[in-house]
């Protein structure tokens, strides 16, 4: 039974530097703008790149399990994880691994073991049994297989119980400061709660498109190294991806996880973006700091999902379940009139 304001426990997968849990969980500024906590308390988070759970280790306060989901589930390695997966829980949120869905990668998909996770997050939403479930992925997971493999993941994961329905989104219509369309997969269980509904999204009051001379031009004539992960790859131009310049009065291109150094260049044509601009593009917090290296930065920023636009998509379901809780009612004693 869901009740009106209640909090509600979050397990988090694919978690990495922890872009989606930062949103869900709330309480952060981003560019002067307060962003207030959630009603979502993260009890289990998980990711296998060990960069990321440093990260993720030094900025919350809750723990990450830095391991293979799918060796978690087996029971394999069980030494290792010394916070085992809870038998339950409200939402399960997994922004499972996307480049082989990817327009700008190799397009593999399900013939890739990357490509599959999603099957983890089946297995760990079969064990939990959450109330919902909310996926993110790349565009290109639309067109792969010609449809079939966004149509195969809903099958899934309607076999579980669950009315499914998804969305491209673009982050620069929540208040991020970069045009990065992604696929949000919400899973509401059908005993439980209606479907979602995208049209009853948030969205911020501002209009108009926060572009990146507003969200960087603090940084431009800033030394390297005069704030955290201010430093840029010295990768000089070549041909291929991340060899243009971004466009000051605009949103900045998507942030990727895969560049090997070739990251945009600055509007200055003078270097690259810092990973510290690249994480003001993904609307991360300045305290949040990225270790251990400035190329494993690139990569946890890249990978993430924006905090700004994930903290818009809890806003939107907690909105869901308060309309979807049980009212509590007034009753009345027959005779004396006593309200109980």
């Amino acid at each position: 039974m869901i009740k009106k304001d209640q909090k509600y426990e979050v397990l988090s997968l694919f978690s990495g530097c922890g872009g989606l849990d930062l949103g869900f969980q709330g309480g952060f500024s981003f560019l002067g703008e307060n962003f207030s906590e959630n009603p979502f308390n993260i009890i289990w988070s998980n990711d296998i790149d060990k960069n990321a759970c440093l990260t993720y280790q030094k900025y919350f306060d809750h723990p990450i399990v830095c391991g293979d989901i799918r060796e978690i589930l087996s029971g394999g390695k069980t030494g290792l994880f010394d916070v085992p997966l809870p038998s339950s829980a409200d939402i399960v949120l997994g922004g499972f691994p996307c480049q082989d869905f990817s327009h700008a990668g190799k397009r593999r998909g399900f013939d890739s073991k990357r490509g599959t996770l999603y099957q983890a997050m089946s297995d760990v939403i079969k064990k939990t049994k959450p109330l919902l479930f909310l996926a993110e992925n790349v565009k290109g997971l639309l067109t792969m297989n010609n449809g079939g493999a966004i149509r195969q993941i809903i099958k899934d994961f309607e076999k579980l119980g669950y009315h499914v329905s998804y969305k491209l989104l673009l982050t620069a219509d929540f208040g991020v400061p970069q045009k990065r369309e992604r696929v949000v997969i919400i899973g509401t269980r059908k005993d439980a709660l209606p479907k979602f509904d995208f049209e009853q999204l948030v969205f911020p009051e501002r209009k108009k498109y926060l572009t990146l001379e507003e969200a960087l031009g603090d940084l431009e004539t800033l030394k390297e190294g005069a704030v955290d992960n201010h430093f840029w790859s010295k990768a000089k131009k070549n041909k291929g991806q991340g060899n243009s310049s971004v466009v000051k009065d605009q949103p900045g291109p998507t942030m990727r996880a895969e560049h090997h150094g070739n990251i945009e260049f600055h509007w200055n044509k003078q270097r690259r973006l810092s990973a510290r601009e690249a994480a003001r593009i993904q609307s991360f917090p300045d305290e949040m700091i990225f270790y251990p290296s400035t190329s494993s930065a690139y990569k946890q920023i890249g990978n993430a999902v924006p905090p700004v636009f994930a903290w818009y998509l809890a806003q939107s379901i907690k909105n869901f379940l308060n309309k979807n809780a049980v009212q509590q009612k007034q009753i009345v004693h027959p005779e004396a009139e006593v309200v109980l």
